[in-house]
Protein backbone atom coordinates (compact mmCIF):
# COMPACT_ATOMS: atom_id res chain seq x y z
CA UNK A 1 0.00 0.00 0.00
CA UNK A 2 1.26 3.48 -0.90
CA UNK A 3 2.16 5.98 1.79
CA UNK A 4 -1.05 7.40 3.30
CA UNK A 5 -1.90 11.08 3.05
CA UNK A 6 -0.87 13.01 6.16
CA UNK A 7 -2.72 16.03 7.47
CA UNK A 8 -2.81 17.76 10.84
CA UNK A 9 -4.21 14.81 12.76
CA UNK A 10 -2.82 11.68 14.50
CA UNK A 11 -0.96 9.33 12.16
CA UNK A 12 -0.64 6.41 14.60
CA UNK A 13 -2.95 5.49 17.48
CA UNK A 14 -2.13 2.53 19.74
CA UNK A 15 0.46 1.55 17.14
CA UNK A 16 -2.06 1.47 14.28
CA UNK A 17 -1.51 3.79 11.30
CA UNK A 18 -4.49 5.83 10.15
CA UNK A 19 -5.18 4.48 6.67
CA UNK A 20 -8.90 3.80 6.93
CA UNK A 21 -8.53 0.58 8.96
CA UNK A 22 -11.65 1.29 10.97
CA UNK A 23 -12.09 -2.27 12.26
CA UNK A 24 -8.52 -2.55 13.47
CA UNK A 25 -8.69 0.86 15.12
CA UNK A 26 -11.97 0.02 16.88
CA UNK A 27 -10.28 -3.00 18.38
CA UNK A 28 -7.29 -0.86 19.39
CA UNK A 29 -9.53 1.69 21.13
CA UNK A 30 -11.21 -1.08 23.08
CA UNK A 31 -8.01 -2.82 24.17
CA UNK A 32 -5.89 0.34 24.65
CA UNK A 33 -2.91 -1.91 23.94
CA UNK A 34 0.56 -0.61 23.03
CA UNK A 35 2.63 -3.04 20.99
CA UNK A 36 5.83 -1.13 21.74
CA UNK A 37 5.68 -1.95 25.45
CA UNK A 38 3.61 -5.11 25.06
CA UNK A 39 0.98 -3.80 27.47
CA UNK A 40 -1.63 -1.13 28.13
CA UNK A 41 -0.78 2.38 26.91
CA UNK A 42 0.86 4.40 29.68
CA UNK A 43 -0.43 7.82 28.61
CA UNK A 44 -3.75 8.48 30.44
CA UNK A 45 -6.04 11.47 29.99
CA UNK A 46 -5.56 13.78 32.97
CA UNK A 47 -9.30 14.22 33.45
CA UNK A 48 -10.10 10.53 32.88
CA UNK A 49 -7.11 8.36 33.88
CA UNK A 50 -8.87 5.15 32.84
CA UNK A 51 -8.90 6.40 29.24
CA UNK A 52 -5.56 6.20 27.45
CA UNK A 53 -4.58 8.82 24.87
CA UNK A 54 -2.93 6.28 22.59
CA UNK A 55 -1.33 8.74 20.16
CA UNK A 56 2.10 7.56 18.98
CA UNK A 57 2.69 10.15 16.27
CA UNK A 58 0.78 12.91 14.55
CA UNK A 59 0.95 14.90 11.36
CA UNK A 60 2.57 18.32 11.32
CA UNK A 61 3.76 20.68 8.61
CA UNK A 62 7.56 20.80 8.59
CA UNK A 63 9.08 23.08 5.96
CA UNK A 64 6.04 22.77 3.70
CA UNK A 65 5.50 19.01 4.01
CA UNK A 66 3.35 17.08 6.48
CA UNK A 67 5.39 14.49 8.36
CA UNK A 68 4.57 12.04 11.18
CA UNK A 69 6.04 13.46 14.41
CA UNK A 70 6.66 11.05 17.30
CA UNK A 71 5.14 12.41 20.53
CA UNK A 72 5.44 9.32 22.74
CA UNK A 73 8.89 8.00 23.75
CA UNK A 74 7.51 4.44 23.85
CA UNK A 75 7.13 4.70 20.06
CA UNK A 76 10.90 4.39 19.67
CA UNK A 77 10.90 0.88 21.12
CA UNK A 78 11.05 -0.95 17.81
CA UNK A 79 13.50 -3.78 17.37
CA UNK A 80 15.41 -1.69 14.81
CA UNK A 81 16.31 0.76 17.60
CA UNK A 82 17.91 -1.93 19.73
CA UNK A 83 19.54 -3.56 16.68
CA UNK A 84 21.06 -0.20 15.72
CA UNK A 85 22.41 0.41 19.22
CA UNK A 86 23.93 -3.06 19.26
CA UNK A 87 25.55 -2.53 15.87
CA UNK A 88 26.84 1.00 16.46
CA UNK A 89 27.92 0.72 20.09
CA UNK A 90 27.78 -2.80 21.52
CA UNK A 91 29.09 -5.13 18.81
CA UNK A 92 32.03 -6.10 21.05
CA UNK A 93 29.76 -7.41 23.81
CA UNK A 94 29.06 -11.15 24.08
CA UNK A 95 25.69 -10.74 25.79
CA UNK A 96 23.29 -7.83 26.31
CA UNK A 97 20.47 -7.21 28.75
CA UNK A 98 18.30 -4.08 28.96
CA UNK A 99 17.22 -2.48 32.24
CA UNK A 100 14.71 0.38 32.22
CA UNK A 101 14.30 3.47 34.44
CA UNK A 102 17.56 3.16 36.38
CA UNK A 103 18.13 5.69 39.17
CA UNK A 104 21.04 8.07 38.49
CA UNK A 105 20.86 9.78 41.87
CA UNK A 106 21.04 13.57 41.46
CA UNK A 107 20.82 13.02 37.69
CA UNK A 108 17.28 11.63 37.83
CA UNK A 109 16.86 8.33 36.03
CA UNK A 110 18.07 6.74 32.80
CA UNK A 111 15.41 5.44 30.39
CA UNK A 112 17.42 2.38 29.35
CA UNK A 113 20.71 0.89 30.45
CA UNK A 114 22.30 -1.90 28.44
CA UNK A 115 24.48 -4.20 30.50
CA UNK A 116 26.82 -7.11 29.86
CA UNK A 117 27.82 -9.68 32.48
CA UNK A 118 30.62 -12.18 32.89
CA UNK A 119 30.21 -15.90 33.58
CA UNK A 120 29.86 -15.18 37.30
CA UNK A 121 26.87 -12.94 36.57
CA UNK A 122 28.70 -9.76 37.53
CA UNK A 123 28.01 -6.57 35.53
CA UNK A 124 31.25 -5.72 33.75
CA UNK A 125 30.04 -2.91 31.49
CA UNK A 126 27.01 -0.69 30.92
CA UNK A 127 25.67 1.83 28.43
CA UNK A 128 23.06 4.61 28.97
CA UNK A 129 20.23 5.54 26.57
CA UNK A 130 17.59 8.29 26.77
CA UNK A 131 14.51 8.48 24.52
CA UNK A 132 13.23 11.95 23.60
CA UNK A 133 9.95 12.43 21.77
CA UNK A 134 8.24 15.64 20.76
CA UNK A 135 5.46 17.30 22.75
CA UNK A 136 2.31 19.20 21.84
CA UNK A 137 0.72 22.53 22.59
CA UNK A 138 -3.05 22.33 22.60
CA UNK A 139 -4.62 18.89 22.48
CA UNK A 140 -4.90 16.44 19.58
CA UNK A 141 -7.34 14.30 21.59
CA UNK A 142 -10.48 15.77 19.93
CA UNK A 143 -9.21 14.11 16.74
CA UNK A 144 -9.07 10.78 18.58
CA UNK A 145 -12.64 11.25 19.79
CA UNK A 146 -13.81 11.95 16.22
CA UNK A 147 -12.01 8.88 14.92
CA UNK A 148 -13.34 6.72 17.73
CA UNK A 149 -16.94 7.86 17.23
CA UNK A 150 -17.12 7.92 13.44
CA UNK A 151 -14.16 5.98 12.06
CA UNK A 152 -12.67 9.04 10.36
CA UNK A 153 -11.38 12.54 11.10
CA UNK A 154 -14.01 15.20 10.65
CA UNK A 155 -11.49 17.81 9.52
CA UNK A 156 -7.99 18.01 8.04
CA UNK A 157 -6.55 20.25 10.75
CA UNK A 158 -6.95 20.01 14.53
CA UNK A 159 -5.95 22.64 17.06
CA UNK A 160 -2.54 21.50 18.29
CA UNK A 161 1.08 22.44 17.72
CA UNK A 162 4.49 20.86 18.30
CA UNK A 163 6.37 22.30 21.27
CA UNK A 164 9.80 21.97 19.69
CA UNK A 165 11.52 24.41 22.04
CA UNK A 166 10.32 22.87 25.29
CA UNK A 167 11.07 19.26 24.39
CA UNK A 168 14.30 19.57 22.42
CA UNK A 169 15.97 22.86 23.36
CA UNK A 170 14.93 22.92 27.02
CA UNK A 171 14.03 19.51 28.47
CA UNK A 172 16.44 17.36 26.48
CA UNK A 173 19.36 19.77 26.63
CA UNK A 174 18.99 20.21 30.38
CA UNK A 175 18.99 16.43 30.72
CA UNK A 176 22.00 16.16 28.42
CA UNK A 177 23.89 18.67 30.53
CA UNK A 178 22.89 17.22 33.91
CA UNK A 179 23.33 13.56 33.04
CA UNK A 180 26.16 14.19 30.61
CA UNK A 181 28.34 15.64 33.38
CA UNK A 182 27.95 12.45 35.41
CA UNK A 183 28.58 10.20 32.41
CA UNK A 184 31.64 12.25 31.41
CA UNK A 185 32.97 11.91 34.97
CA UNK A 186 32.81 8.15 34.46
CA UNK A 187 34.53 8.45 31.05
CA UNK A 188 31.52 6.90 29.35
CA UNK A 189 28.88 7.85 26.76
CA UNK A 190 25.19 8.65 27.03
CA UNK A 191 22.98 8.38 23.94
CA UNK A 192 19.89 10.50 23.27
CA UNK A 193 17.59 8.86 20.74
CA UNK A 194 15.52 11.42 18.84
CA UNK A 195 13.65 11.75 15.57
CA UNK A 196 15.50 13.42 12.71
CA UNK A 197 13.01 16.32 12.65
CA UNK A 198 13.94 17.09 16.26
CA UNK A 199 17.60 17.30 15.33
CA UNK A 200 16.73 19.52 12.36
CA UNK A 201 14.98 21.88 14.77
CA UNK A 202 18.00 21.96 17.09
CA UNK A 203 20.34 22.75 14.22
CA UNK A 204 18.12 25.65 13.11
CA UNK A 205 17.44 27.12 16.54
CA UNK A 206 20.66 26.54 18.50
CA UNK A 207 24.36 27.21 18.34
CA UNK A 208 25.58 23.80 17.15
CA UNK A 209 29.20 24.72 16.52
CA UNK A 210 30.12 22.18 19.20
CA UNK A 211 28.16 19.41 17.44
CA UNK A 212 29.91 17.08 15.02
CA UNK A 213 29.43 13.79 13.20
CA UNK A 214 29.94 10.71 15.38
CA UNK A 215 33.02 10.91 17.56
CA UNK A 216 33.71 7.96 19.88
CA UNK A 217 35.77 10.17 22.21
CA UNK A 218 32.94 12.61 23.04
CA UNK A 219 30.58 11.77 25.95
CA UNK A 220 27.17 12.74 24.48
CA UNK A 221 25.60 11.37 21.30
CA UNK A 222 22.33 12.13 19.52
CA UNK A 223 21.28 9.05 17.58
CA UNK A 224 18.61 10.05 15.05
CA UNK A 225 15.89 8.03 13.34
CA UNK A 226 13.32 8.92 10.72
CA UNK A 227 9.82 7.49 10.28
CA UNK A 228 9.35 5.96 6.84
CA UNK A 229 6.37 4.20 5.32
CA UNK A 230 6.73 0.43 4.80
CA UNK A 231 4.39 -0.65 2.01
CA UNK A 232 4.79 -4.34 2.76
CA UNK A 233 4.02 -4.08 6.48
CA UNK A 234 1.50 -1.25 5.93
CA UNK A 235 2.94 0.76 8.78
CA UNK A 236 5.35 3.52 9.72
CA UNK A 237 8.74 2.15 10.72
CA UNK A 238 11.88 3.63 12.24
CA UNK A 239 14.99 3.90 10.09
CA UNK A 240 18.40 4.87 11.41
CA UNK A 241 19.53 8.24 10.07
CA UNK A 242 22.71 9.60 11.65
CA UNK A 243 24.70 10.05 14.88
CA UNK A 244 25.98 13.39 16.16
CA UNK A 245 28.40 13.85 19.06
CA UNK A 246 29.29 16.67 21.43
CA UNK A 247 30.67 17.44 24.89
CA UNK A 248 29.42 19.45 27.87
CA UNK A 249 30.60 22.73 26.32
CA UNK A 250 28.69 21.84 23.15
CA UNK A 251 25.55 21.33 25.22
CA UNK A 252 26.16 24.70 26.90
CA UNK A 253 26.27 26.37 23.49
CA UNK A 254 23.02 24.71 22.44
CA UNK A 255 21.33 25.66 25.72
CA UNK A 256 22.28 29.26 24.99
CA UNK A 257 20.22 29.23 21.81
CA UNK A 258 21.22 30.36 18.36
CA UNK A 259 24.21 32.51 17.41
CA UNK A 260 23.96 36.32 17.52
CA UNK A 261 23.80 36.59 13.72
CA UNK A 262 20.51 34.69 13.84
CA UNK A 263 18.87 36.88 16.50
CA UNK A 264 15.75 38.72 15.35
CA UNK A 265 15.93 42.51 15.36
CA UNK A 266 13.85 44.56 17.81
CA UNK A 267 11.68 45.66 14.89
CA UNK A 268 11.09 42.03 13.88
CA UNK A 269 10.03 41.25 17.44
CA UNK A 270 7.69 44.25 17.57
CA UNK A 271 6.14 43.06 14.30
CA UNK A 272 5.59 39.65 15.90
CA UNK A 273 3.90 41.35 18.87
CA UNK A 274 1.54 43.14 16.49
CA UNK A 275 0.72 39.96 14.54
CA UNK A 276 0.01 38.00 17.73
CA UNK A 277 -2.06 40.89 19.16
CA UNK A 278 -4.17 40.92 15.99
CA UNK A 279 -4.54 37.13 16.07
CA UNK A 280 -5.67 37.29 19.72
CA UNK A 281 -8.15 40.08 19.02
CA UNK A 282 -6.27 42.62 21.17
CA UNK A 283 -5.43 44.80 18.15
CA UNK A 284 -7.14 45.42 14.83
CA UNK A 285 -5.35 45.44 11.49
CA UNK A 286 -6.39 49.07 11.01
CA UNK A 287 -4.37 50.10 14.08
CA UNK A 288 -1.16 48.85 12.54
CA UNK A 289 -1.92 48.95 8.82
CA UNK A 290 1.40 50.65 8.00
CA UNK A 291 3.38 48.04 9.98
CA UNK A 292 2.11 44.82 8.41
Amino acid sequence: MKEPIIKKYPTEIFGCPFIGQEIKLKSAFKQQYCKYINGTCVKPRKSEPHIKVGICSLGYNVDGKYLPIIICPQRFKEEVLFDTLREKYLSHWDNIQWISEVNLGVGGSIDFVAITRNKKGEIIDFFCIELQAGGTTGSPFPAVIDLKNSGYYQKDSYNYGINWANEFSKTMMQQAYKKGKIIKHWNRKIIFVIQDVGMNYIQKSSNTTGLEKYNAKLPIDFCTFELIWNETLISWKLKFKEIYSTDIEGINLMLGGTEIDSYPSENDFILNIIKKGIADGIFTKDEFRTNI
